[in-house]
């Protein structure tokens, strides 16, 4: 199983164990509260989405991945989604461990 693979099924767990936020504010929310541990940004959304939740990840210094595109996201949690935040540091540092290997 390739890598993408993983994150995209331990995306799916964090979501059923109900530590996935998604939608445009309530990321933005996690991220200035500092919840946010982890920011997915689908690598085709919109410019202008993608410039907020970067430059608002860069300032709060939350790691954002362009992984997935919008659809894969999706796919990932069940929910048609162009950004979601992981609030765990455990499936964090698993997912983040996974990317960079």
């Amino acid at each position: 199983m390739d890598k993408k693979q993983q994150i995209s099924n331990l995306l799916g767990i964090a979501k059923r164990a109900g530590k996935i936020i998604s939608g445009e504010e309530l990321v933005i929310k996690s991220i200035q509260s500092s919840k946010a541990t982890l920011v997915f940004l689908a690598n085709d959304a919109a410019a202008n989405l993608s410039k907020r939740i970067t430059d608002k990840s860069n300032y709060y210094e939350i790691a954002v991945s362009t992984l997935f595109t919008e659809i894969e996201l999706s796919h990932a949690i069940g929910q048609n989604r162009k950004v979601i935040a992981l609030v765990d540091d455990g499936f964090a540092k698993k997912m983040e461990s996974l990317m960079n290997n």
